[in-house]
């Protein structure tokens, strides 16, 4: 297998290996009783006017898991089960199998087709018809490990990142949900790889709220790339790149919900970094590094999730485990670091919230366990929601 790969295990490896001693649980934002105020203002903090309304939840509701179907302990395929949206109690309902290596997953605005990465060497990315869970195909990416992907807002258009050759592509979405053939590929070959680095690696692409961009995560180059998609074509056009300081390592990019400010965990450096993004040129300008919250001596931050209000942001802290809790202040222009829990697992690879913001969701790899946290809407405090629930080589929670 190529370095790339080897390096992916290797961070997961290691961040057990570095906090076997130390550590003992992973951190989901704040405990009840802990929990400081909310910030002092006219409004509540990051509040815009923009900002979705929470939606009332209402009977069981999907939840996908991903996982690893190569490493030792993992998953058959994806995990199907449901989540009660009052308790926060998950229960299992079977595995979609015949998607190898399923690690990130997405679904269509539609909510009819569920989408997966095949994170082997021969990248791909595989659709999934949610109502009767047939497998509608898969494609090739043209890169190597794939490892995250999302949809377009217009429904039309696939986007994924290939980590281990440094790619990003783009994949037709026809009427029935599945995937035609790839449209167009992109190599990350400049910047020259950080310092450690070996090569470039594409770890996130996204649609900017606005749905004039599409932004790449490269945590081998230290770069965020801005492209502009041809939604006629499917192609990319580069517009932009903004970098992190040398060795950082950006690893995922996640969007206040205003729109002009979003949030990056760098994995290398454990840092990280308010951005302001300018919807007219699709550039987006990297803030200075700030504090992970992690204590751990070795620690990987994942990725960021924000409430649908903008007041509340979570970051995934692995090696530490726990889930730091910060306040969004100034219309998202600012994150203020509140404290840390543990999220009740081990490795927190992702999380995730539900629709309305009312749960929290960890998926702890190295414990296999999908955590839930009850969410405080007045203070961003987070509550255990029973125990954790059991499933292999936890990598992705998606709840629905």
């Amino acid at each position: 297998m190529d370095s790339g790969w080897s390096r992916r295990r290797f961070v997961g490896a290691l961040g057990a290996a570095a906090g076997a001693s130390v550590l003992s649980g992973c951190g989901d934002g704040g405990t009840a009783g802990s929990t400081p105020a909310r910030p002092s203002g006219s409004t509540s903090p990051g509040a815009t006017a923009s900002a979705p309304a929470a939606k009332e939840p209402s009977g069981p509701r999907p939840l996908y898991l991903g996982t690893y179907t190569s490493m030792e302990g993992g998953g058959e395929g994806i995990g199907v089960a449901a989540y009660d949206p009052v308790s926060g109690r998950i229960t299992g309902s079977g595995t979609i199998t015949g998607v190898p290596d399923p690690s990130y997953l997405a679904v269509h605005p539609d909510g009819r087709t569920l989408y997966a990465v095949q994170e082997r060497e021969r990248g791909a990315v595989t659709a999934v018809r949610t109502s009767d869970r047939e497998v509608l195909g898969s494609r090739a990416t043209g890169g190597a490990h794939t490892c995250q992907l999302a949809v377009h807002p217009g429904g039309r258009w696939l986007l994924s990142a290939d980590y281990g050759s440094g790619t990003v592509a783009v994949h037709p979405i026809d009427a029935s949900g599945a995937l035609g053939e790839r449209t167009a590929l992109v190599t990350h070959s400049r910047p020259a790889p950080g310092p450690g680095q070996e090569g470039p690696h594409a770890h996130q692409i996204l649609t900017t709220p606005d749905g004039g961009h599409v932004l790449a995560v490269d945590l081998g180059t230290d770069t965020v790339y801005s492209y502009r998609l041809d939604q006629r074509a499917g192609t990319l056009t580069e517009v932009a790149r903004a970098h992190t300081r040398p060795g950082a390592g950006p690893r995922h990019l996640t969007f206040h919900p205003g729109g002009r400010y979003a949030y990056l965990a760098c994995e290398v450096d454990d840092t990280v970094s308010v951005c302001s993004y300018d919807p007219s040129s699709g550039r987006l300008t990297i803030g200075r590094p700030q504090s992970t919250g992690a204590k751990a001596d070795t620690n990987y931050p994942a990725q960021f999730a924000v409430t649908p209000d903008g007041a509340y942001a979570f970051l995934a802290n692995r090696g530490d485990d726990t889930i730091a809790r910060y306040a969004v202040e100034a219309d998202g222009a600012r994150l203020r670091l509140l404290g840390t829990v543990p999220s009740g697992g081990e490795f927190p690879r992702q999380l995730a919230l539900s629709p309305d913001g009312g749960l929290l969701f960890t998926a702890n790899q190295r414990s296999g366990t999908v955590g839930v946290f009850h969410v405080d809407g007045r203070d961003g405090g987070l509550r255990r929601a029973g125990e954790p629930f059991a499933s292999p080589v936890a990598v992705c929670a998606l709840p629905l």
